[in-house]
This record gives C-alpha cells, structure tokens and sequence, in this order.
C-alpha cells in the first residue's frame, strides 16, 4: 500500500478544551455563485479525507470536495476525535455525542473562519447521528441538515443485528482494529457489486493510511443505545437519503423518522443501486446531485 496525499485544500486545527482537532478546507471555486458552506461529517470506520476527498484514477469527480467545490460551496469536512489526525490519546471510546461536541467545536470554528451566517451539513452513517445531534443541540449553526445511511431506532436493520452479536467485545475496548478486508466488508455485506473494486482499494489505501485502528463508541451507542436523538426537535430544512440496498438505514425505521420532523420543507431520497457508503459507490454522482439540488432549492416564498 502507498502512502496517499492529500492536495488542494487548507489544513486548519482548532481546540475542544485541550483536545486538538483536524480541519480540511476547500475552497468554492470563484467561476460559478457562491452556493453556501457545506460541512461534510464522516462516519464510524474512517476519517474525514478518505471519506470526502477521495481521488481513484479514471474516476472523474471521485472527491466529493472538489465536486462541491466547483458548484460554488465551500466545503470542509473534520476528523472526530478519535480518528485521523484529531487527538486520539484520551481513554475513552469517542462515542456519538463527543462527535456532536467535536462538532459543535468545528462549526464554531468555521463559522468565525469564513463569515457565514450558517451551514449546509451532511453526515453519513454515524456521522448522520452526530450530525443529527449536533443540530438538535445547535439549530442556528445549521442552515439545511442531510442525514444519509441514517438510522434511527434500529429496528429492521440487517447489519446492525449482526453486529450485535459482537457488542461484549466493542464495550470490552475503546479502539478495534481494522484493515484491508474489513474495508471491502463494507462494500460485500449488502449487496455486492454496488462499488468498483478499484474504488474501493483507493478508499483502503486512503483509510488506512491514517488509522489501523478505529473507537468502539459509535459501534456500541448503534448497538445498545438507540434512539439517541427525537426528531421533533430537529426543526431545520432535512433531507434523509436512504441506498436502496443498504443493511443499516432500515426504510420504515426512517419513515417513522422523517414523518415526525416538524420542518415541512424536508424530502427522502431512495437512491437506487446504491449500499452502505454513497461516495464510493458506481451511482455516486447521482448522490452528488441530490444533495446539490436539496442544498441550492430556493427557501418557500409561503409557508401558511
């Protein structure tokens, strides 16, 4: 495995407390309007860059960052604690709500750094939960919420049944190792061919150039504590996207979800052909496009 490099962007750092935490910035591209600021959040299993700023060769537009980018947003995505180049030295397993806190932290950051009156934010699997919560405790940070391989109760998911079966040993240590096969794990245990192999060997090279290990938090919080959010107290704009095959985000799980967000200007999304982790997937710009229509389309005139 290669050593991957990231290019193009700004390394920021700011503090929750004393711990340190790792920002990547890049910037809207200046040809097009200016779209907002989007603030990427990853999931469980990898950090930030491998996850938002992934470049596969013959893969046109495969950093979400730069896609973004050249649509006129602002983009900027954060380690957690726990992961990547964010402290990792603290004794705990860096559960769901220390990433809403880690959150908390970045977007303060942000929001300083560029001026913006608030932001566009989109989390993934676990990074959909602290985004979640994140906005639940914060609703003025946060212009329109997208809350993608999301769940909510757990209930009906696959994956998560199966990964139940392992909680003694997540609530035994705060950190599991991963490597090379349990990244292409992600991409067999749905619904196999839904991610091209040379994609996923790029995501592997990405992740664990930055971690051989991951916390145990979000896992045992998924497994032993749902729900950890209420719907009805999340008021922003949302949009929930589900992958058609995807073994966490059980479909009438989140319609109980999405029937109780009190914001009407809200939409869910079935992406077809597509499993666990949307960026990485064959149907990856059909991703891209839902998102920039839910974060461009013009607020209601009424709302009587």
């Amino acid at each position: 495995m290669s050593d991957v490099k990231w290019t193009g962007g700004v390394e920021h750092w700011t503090s929750k407390g004393d711990i340190r935490l790792f920002l990547w910035e890049k910037k809207a591209s200046g040809k097009v309007p200016h779209a907002g600021t989007l603030f990427f959040v990853h999931g469980s299993s990898m950090a930030s860059q491998p996850t938002f700023d992934l470049h596969v060769p013959g893969r046109p537009w495969s950093s979400a960052m730069d896609w973004f980018a050249s649509q006129g947003f602002d983009t900027w995505t954060m380690d957690n604690e726990g992961y990547g180049r964010s402290d990792k030295q603290r004794d705990i397993n860096f559960d769901i709500s220390n990433g809403a806190d880690d959150l908390a932290a970045g977007s303060a950051y942000i929001l300083e750094k560029t001026g913006a009156p608030s932001l566009l934010v989109y989390g993934i699997s676990s990074g959909a939960l602290k985004a979640a919560l994140f906005t639940e405790r914060h609703p003025e940070r946060v212009a329109k919420l997208a809350l993608d391989a999301f769940v909510w109760t757990g209930e009906g998911s696959p994956t998560l049944e199966q990964r139940k079966k392992k909680l003694p040993e997540f609530l035994a240590k705060n950190r599991r190792a991963i490597d090379r096969a349990f990244v292409h794990s992600i991409f067999q245990r749905d619904h196999p061919g839904t991610a091209d192999e040379n994609t996923v060997n790029a995501f592997a090279d990405a992740i664990l150039t930055l971690d051989d290990s991951m916390p145990t938090g979000t896992y045992v919080d998924m497994c032993s504590k749902l729900p950890l959010l209420d719907p009805t107290k999340i008021s922003v704009p949302t949009i929930v996207l589900r992958g058609e095959h995807d073994g966490i985000a059980a479909l009438d799980d989140l319609i109980a979800f999405f029937k109780r967000l009190p914001n009407m200007n809200k939409q869910f999304s079935v992406m077809a052909g597509v499993s666990h982790a949307s960026f990485q997937q064959k149907n990856y710009m059909m991703v891209y496009q839902i998102l920039h229509s839910f974060f461009t389309m013009p607020e209601p005139a009424y709302k009587g």
